[in-house]
Parts: structure tokens; C-alpha cells; sequence
């Protein structure tokens, strides 16, 4: 008897540390700030809405931000650290460097949430909140974002410059790229939905407009003019060229028109019939779009989170406690 209650009383002990790690890995649908840090949200909706008001570009830097962080090693902030002599971060990786902005206004939010309740809202998470904000802004769709990350104490260089897809891929590329992440082909579409809003560089596109023929030709011209064949990398033209500053499905209607400023947009449609079909249902479907849109970005926001007691809260974003 004594060592079956002593096997037992293993088995219950193994099953409460298994459902504690379980308990950690989860994050909150639930507001955690709310009677910690009760402005918490509205602040960081107030600073979104005041940045895009100066800028409207801002906002869409601010969700790239989000995604190109939690596509490295997770939703932790990493992005935002600056290089220490230990490691050298992800801002100066390939996909990221003299590309990625609204660093400035994630400073200032941390700033703030710091003067009304210290260490408690964790940068991964003004990441995720800002995002959401954001698209709103924009007069896309809201969604409940889910809290409770914490902050990394570290950066990879070498996993920015690998995991973030980049936009020379084809199409089977990025199905794989995303399917890394857990995204299906759909889902693929539908994040990449996000290029309704924002600008790209010269560098970027520039092969696509002076060597592929599935470009509409008028659209090619003008952007020649702005990105010459010898000309400066940094030049800037909009993703989408309708309506460059509004979330809605424009982006879709472009790629159907051939009219895709980056070659893995136009990759999207008329290069897999597993995505054309994802192209097609959105062109004239916005609702469609932006629940799917909101449901994918929700499953983005839970890649790999740091919980619990993993990490910490920066005081600081651009830098370890």
C-alpha cells in the first residue's frame, strides 16, 4: 500500500507541474491590467492615435514591428533591443535594417505606462496592443488581443535574417516560410493582407519592375520614374498604390490586376492555386477579410510568448533591465 500511495502522490505531482507549465505558456484573454494598470490600454491607444494623426505611415510600421519581432523567436520584444557587447540584435538583420521605424513611439508609450504603474506592462505586449491599435486607426478590424507576454534578455541577429520571409521569395516559399510559423496557406494570405497599408523600398521592388513580365506595364512605368534602374535604394513607394493609407481590400484587387508592388505579393495570386482561390474570396469580401484578418493576427500574437516567470518587464524597450 505504501508504494502505491507513494507512486500516486508522484503521478499527482507530475500533473501539477505539467498544468503549471502549461498555465505559464497561456496568455490571458482577459485584460491582466486591468486593476493593475487600469489606463494601460487607453494610453497606448491615445499615443497610437496621436502618432498616426503626424504621420499616417506610422501605423503601418508599428504592425510590421509586431510581426517581424514575433516572427523571430516569438512575441518577446526582441526587435526592439538595441546590440549589447553579449549579442547583436535584430535591427541591423537584413529584413530590418534602415526598413523598420516606430521604434520612437513604442519609446514614448513605455515612457508613459513607466510614470503610471512601474514594470508591470511588458514591451512584447505594447508591441501586440499597438498593432491592433493601429489597424484600427485605419478603419480595419479590432480584436481582442491577448495579454500577459513578457520580455526577452536577449536578440538573434542570425534568426531575424533567417525566419523573417523575404519578399524575393516565390510562392512555395512562402507557404513553407509560413507553415514554419503553423500559418496555412490562407493564413498566409490573409496576414499578407497587411501590405493594404505602407511603403516599401526602392532596393525591395526594384528587380520586379525591370525584370518580370507579370507586372501591368503602366504600373511598372510609374514606378521606374520614382526608382530608377540606377538610382537611390531608399526611395519609397506604397504597397498599395489605391489606397496606401486605408485597411481594406484594395491589396487583393491589385494583385488581381497584376498590379502587386512586391514580387511575394504578386506571387499570392497566379502563382499557387492554394492562395489564388484566398486572392479571389477577399477582392470583394472585406468583412470576410478582416474577421480572418483579426483571427490570424490573434494566433500571430501567441507565437511562442515568454510567460510567467520567464524573461522579464523592461523598464526600458530598447534595452535589458
Amino acid at each position: 500500500m505504501g508504494m502505491k500511495r507513494c507512486s500516486v502522490m508522484i503521478v499527482m505531482m507530475l500533473f501539477l507541474q505539467q498544468q503549471i507549465l502549461i498555465s505559464r505558456a497561456q496568455l490571458s484573454s482577459h485584460n491582466p491590467y486591468a486593476t493593475s494598470c487600469p489606463k494601460a490600454l487607453t494610453t497606448i491607444k491615445a499615443a497610437v492615435y496621436t502618432a498616426i494623426l503626424k504621420d499616417r505611415g506610422i501605423g503601418a510600421s508599428l504592425l510590421r514591428l509586431h510581426f517581424h519581432d514575433c516572427f523571430v523567436n516569438g512575441c518577446d520584444a526582441s526587435v526592439l533591443l538595441d546590440d549589447t557587447e553579449s549579442f547583436t540584435g535584430e535591427k541591423t538583420a537584413g529584413p530590418n535594417n534602415n526598413s523598420l521605424r516606430g521604434f520612437e513611439v513604442i519609446d514614448s508609450i513605455k515612457s508613459q505606462l513607466e510614470a503610471i504603474c512601474p514594470q508591470l506592462v511588458s514591451c512584447a505586449d505594447i508591441l501586440a496592443l499597438a498593432a491592433r491599435d493601429s489597424v484600427v486607426a485605419l478603419s480595419g478590424p479590432s480584436w481582442a488581443v491577448q495579454l500577459g507576454r513578457r520580455d526577452s534578455t536577449t536578440a538573434s541577429y542570425d534568426a531575424a535574417n533567417s525566419e523573417i520571409p523575404s519578399p524575393s521569395l516565390d510562392v512555395a516559399d512562402l507557404i513553407s516560410a509560413f507553415s514554419n510559423k503553423g500559418f496555412t496557406p490562407k493564413e498566409l494570405v490573409t496576414l499578407s493582407g497587411a501590405h493594404t497599408i505602407g511603403q516599401a523600398r526602392c532596393s525591395v521592388f526594384r528587380g520586379r519592375i525591370y525584370n518580370e513580365s507579370n507586372i501591368y506595364a503602366s504600373f511598372a512605368t510609374s514606378l521606374k520614374s520614382n526608382c530608377p534602374l540606377n538610382g537611390s535604394d531608399d526611395t519609397l513607394s506604397p504597397l498599395d498604390s489605391a489606397s496606401p493609407v486605408s485597411f481594406d481590400t484594395a491589396y487583393f484587387k491589385n494583385l488581381q490586376a497584376n498590379r502587386g508592388l512586391l514580387h511575394s505579393d504578386q506571387e499570392l495570386f497566379g502563382g499557387s492555386a492554394s492562395t489564388d482561390a484566398h486572392v479571389t474570396a477577399y477582392t470583394n469580401n472585406p468583412p470576410a477579410f478582416f474577421a480572418d484578418f483579426a483571427t490570424a493576427m490573434i494566433k500571430m500574437g501567441g507565437l511562442s510568448p515568454l510567460t510567467g516567470t520567464d524573461g522579464q518587464i523592461r523598464t526600458n524597450c530598447r534595452k535589458i533591465n
